[in-house]
């Protein structure tokens, strides 16, 4: 009973922010503006079609980028000192502590047609870059953005690799490449797992960096739901199915990506 008890204010938070939103947007999705049911909203959805499948590629190739970046960074913290650790992990996090708004804004002013990258260029003699405004500037602005959310889950299973594996590996005349393909790699999979999908998911849906970065002339699915919620053409239904819609994609993936990791997980042990 005590520990209902305890568990009761968590419960009330659940519902009024998590229950009640999701049935909100169940209710706008499979209704018209009159409250009548209808499946309307559904069908609208084929126009936007194209959108989702731009947003799908540019959160896979971020997060692509963001696990390249960030598995050596995560290793490399891992082996170092326990105070080196912490030093460096402040370090990745540094960012996260400031506003999303004012780190995007900061990338704005290096990226622009003036800004401080091309006027390092001019001063060297080089032409400058047109960069702001592209699918490059947008990616960029994601990879920077996300890029500790597929660090630390790394680095929190990484410290937990023992030396002595890799010693023994070491020890039994494995090369380097060896070493990582057979214990490194294995033994990191649950923080790869976790890493794409806490990546994926924000840059499938983000809408502030494609809107500064992007100059908003190609939109992702975030722009599209602002929009019709936000917008000048508002739709509250077909925003609602939209965001549904996004809601059941994201439980795929992270659905698809569980179902991956414990497929190998059986497969490596059937070959031991």
């Amino acid at each position: 009973m005590k520990s209902k008890s305890t568990a009761a204010p968590f419960g009330l938070w659940m519902l009024l922010f998590t229950v009640v939103p999701l049935a909100m947007v169940l209710w706008f999705a499979f209704t018209d503006e009159n409250g009548a049911f209808t499946l309307a909203n559904l069908f609208a959805v084929k126009d936007f079609i194209p959108t989702f499948w731009k947003s799908i590629w540019m959160g896979a190739v971020s997060t692509f980028l963001c696990l390249v970046l960030a598995y050596p960074l995560a290793y490399s913290i891992s082996r170092t000192s326990a105070r080196a650790q912490t030093v460096m992990v402040m370090l990745v996090m540094l960012p996260m502590w400031m506003n999303f708004l004012l780190r995007t804004y900061a990338w704005m002013s290096l990226l622009e047609d003036k800004g401080l990258i091309n006027q390092l260029l001019t001063a060297i003699g080089l032409q400058p870059v047109h960069m702001i405004n592209t699918d490059g500037a947008v990616i960029l602005g994601m990879v920077y953005n996300f890029l500790p959310y597929m660090v630390i889950p790394l680095y929190s299973v990484m410290i937990k690799i023992d030396n002595r594996l890799i010693e023994a590996a070491q020890d039994l005349g494995c090369s380097g490449a060896h070493i990582f393909r057979r214990v490194v790699l294995p033994l990191s999979k649950p923080g790869i797992v976790s890493g794409i999908t806490m990546t994926f998911v924000p840059a499938v849906s983000t809408f502030v960096i494609t809107k500064l970065l992007g100059g908003g002339k190609d939109m992702l699915i975030g722009d599209v739901i602002e929009l019709l919620f936000m917008g000048s053409s508002k739709n509250y239904n077909v925003g609602a199915m939209l965001s549904l819609l996004l809601m059941v994609l994201m439980v795929v993936c992270m659905t698809a990506m569980r179902f991956v990791d414990n497929q190998e997980d059986e497969m490596e042990g059937l070959m031991v």
